[in-house]
């Protein structure tokens, strides 16, 4: 009998998502009749807006739709992903340079998988979304993480991404606004950043998913129209689900020089071949209309952002930064590991949020999932009464800690 492995270890080292997995918990908790507060998941509690579902109606209406379309994306909404990017960001690109994908996620992977070779490293600044390590990894290159943490509102520096550079180095991983922590880099970080990598030769990849989820005085710069000397050596990643409550429709895309893109495609000719033409269709329809959804969508994550801030830092043992865009906040909660509660003694985020989840029925994120432990992800992309009552239900428990 062989005993070889069934599954390879390539397949096998790859980790859950912890944020799908804390929600996947939370809903099979509320489906048993619990009544969970999940604060796990990065979606918007909006429904899709209107206009784009009656143009995917249409579009399931029309036969030519129901067949297989070009692997990289639908023409038209190549070319009007084109212009969104030049509108929203300053940033010209030809429908040549973008690739349309499964989601934001697929643009990731197909990203780090055309542009590394086997120990490339990769400099990421933690903490970082789950997603990217597992990407990197699959790809064959190295993740090195460039630690932040709350005391400078988890934003790196250039000479901390300076002091992980090696002779391995060629990619930097540049997040703004960022998932975990609703940082955002102000123009002249993104700038001096932006310079640094250009004088050393690197690739930048750009997620730009939250472009449009900014607050208070915080701008959206992109790194590649604010450092014209990175040239052809930028990648940006972006996609409807964040901007447009889109998260079920999975259509991403990926812009970046034409032999990057030529190349990705090709990935995705054997992997998917075309994004469903429906949701091709629903996503041409959001990135050709105006930004009034969104308008509406971050006056009410405005709000939330604020009144979670407050409620967080009102809890003894627990620091929450003011995050400026997305909608995440990212507390420090190492005061109150190894500390009595309940008759148990956490030992590390993930334990007490295990041992939230049990006694407040209130799902968070740990900061292990983040690469960085001591900490709790909440999003507050979730009804402003169920908000109150779940920061509530955590600020009770938490008190008793001692």
């Amino acid at each position: 009998m062989s005993t070889r492995p069934r599954v390879s270890a390539r397949i096998s080292a790859i980790s859950e998502s912890a944020t799908l997995a804390v929600d996947a918990k939370a809903k099979a908790m509320k489906a048993a009749g619990r009544p969970v507060i999940g604060f796990g998941a990065g979606e918007p509690d909006f429904p899709t807006p209107g206009y784009i579902i009656e143009a995917a109606v249409q579009a399931a209406r029309e036969p030519r739709f129901h067949k297989y379309t070009p692997a990289g994306g639908l023409p038209e909404l190549k070319q009007a992903i084109a212009d969104k990017t030049r509108r929203d960001s300053g940033y010209a690109v030809e429908a040549s340079q973008v690739l349309v994908t499964n989601g934001g996620k697929q643009a990731v992977y197909e990203a780090f998988a055309t542009l590394l070779d086997p120990g490339d490293e990769v400099l990421v600044v933690a903490p970082y979304w789950t997603t990217y390590p597992e990407a990197i990894k699959l790809a064959g290159g190295v993740q090195v993480d460039v630690v932040t943490d709350e005391s400078t509102g988890y934003l790196a520096s250039v000479e901390q991404l300076e002091a992980a550079r090696t002779e391995r180095t060629k990619v930097l991983l540049f997040v703004s606004p960022s998932n975990p922590t609703g940082a955002v880099y102000s123009r002249e970080q993104t700038e001096a950043i932006g310079r640094w990598a250009a004088e050393h030769g690197l690739w930048v990849v750009t997620d730009e998913i939250y472009e449009h989820l900014v607050y208070g005085g915080a701008e959206f710069t992109s790194i590649a129209t604010a450092v014209p000397e990175l040239g052809d050596r930028v990648v940006i990643l972006n996609g409807v689900a964040k901007t447009y409550a889109m998260t079920g429709w999975r259509v991403g895309w990926l812009i970046g020089p034409s032999d990057v893109v030529k190349a990705a495609t090709n990935l995705q000719s054997h992997a998917t071949s075309n994004v469903a033409n429906v949701s091709q269709m629903a996503a041409l329809a959001a990135v050709s209309g105006d930004l009034s959804a969104v308008a509406e969508m971050r006056a009410a994550f405005d709000r939330r952002r604020q009144t979670m801030v407050r409620m967080l830092n009102e809890i003894p043992g627990v620091f929450c930064p003011e995050p400026k865009g997305a909608f995440y906040a990212y507390p420090s909660v190492k005061e109150l590991i190894g500390k009595e509660l309940r008759g148990r003694r956490p030992q590390s985020s993930g334990e007490l949020a295990e041992l939230i989840l049990e006694e407040a029925e209130v799902a968070v994120v740990p900061g292990e999932a983040f690469g960085t432990p001591g900490y709790f992800r909440l999003s507050y992309a979730l009804g402003d009464d169920d908000l109150v009552e779940g920061v509530s239900r955590v600020a009770k428990l938490l008190s008793e800690a001692r």
